[in-house]
């Protein structure tokens, strides 16, 4: 073997386990489980609290659509929710009474189209012309403000002077007035006395 081969041979070899040696240090990196983070990321710990919570939606006419309050709020910057205690939801439309909704937690979702609301949820309709106050009670109640929907695929109890009627899953359409129970429904209708 010539010295100029022997050369060119050695530094194919050389260039070779040193693309070998790459290859194998990329390989370990790719099987390798990735390590937490330490900078706290990964922590479902809250950014901030608020006590006495309050926050009002309006139209563009500066009249208010819907209102929220809590005794406490809690933002998690992890999954950007918004957990509530003790939250009253205020829904207003022109000309319709307010509907309340209460429960014992809240949550809102990270883009705030989405609100859940669990534990003794209430729901009261105030009374207006020939109708009486209205009420829902259920355990877990998801509302979407801006489409004026509340949805439970939970057991539902309504109730106003004349009716009271059970079932199990709900689709209420605060924009028709629409109220759909999707299983088991029972009620009753005391006739009112003129």
């Amino acid at each position: 073997m010539t010295g100029l081969v022997r050369d060119r041979f050695i530094l194919w070899f050389l260039a070779g386990m040193v693309l070998l040696a790459m290859m194998s240090f990329w390989l370990d990196q790719k099987v390798q489980p990735l390590q937490p983070k330490n900078d706290g990321s990964s922590r479902h710990d809250p950014d901030y609290t608020v006590e006495k919570f309050t926050t009002t939606r309006m139209d563009q006419n500066g009249l208010p659509l819907h209102t929220l309050v809590a005794a406490k709020m809690t933002h998690y910057p992890d999954d950007d929710t918004t957990h509530l205690d003790h939250p009253h939801f205020t829904r207003f439309s022109q000309g319709k009474p307010p509907m309340h909704i209460q429960s014992d937690k809240g949550l809102i979702s990270k883009d705030g189209d989405h609100a859940y609301f669990t534990g003794n949820v209430l729901v009261t309709r105030e009374a207006y012309r020939d109708k009486s106050t209205l009420t829902l009670t259920t355990s877990y109640l998801h509302v979407i403000p801006d489409k004026d929907l509340a949805l439970t695929d939970k057991f539902v109890t309504i109730r106003d002077a004349h009716i009271n009627v059970t079932g199990v899953g709900l689709e209420l359409n605060n924009k028709t007035h629409v109220m759909k129970l999707f299983s088991r429904v029972k009620g009753r209708y005391e006739k009112p006395k003129h």
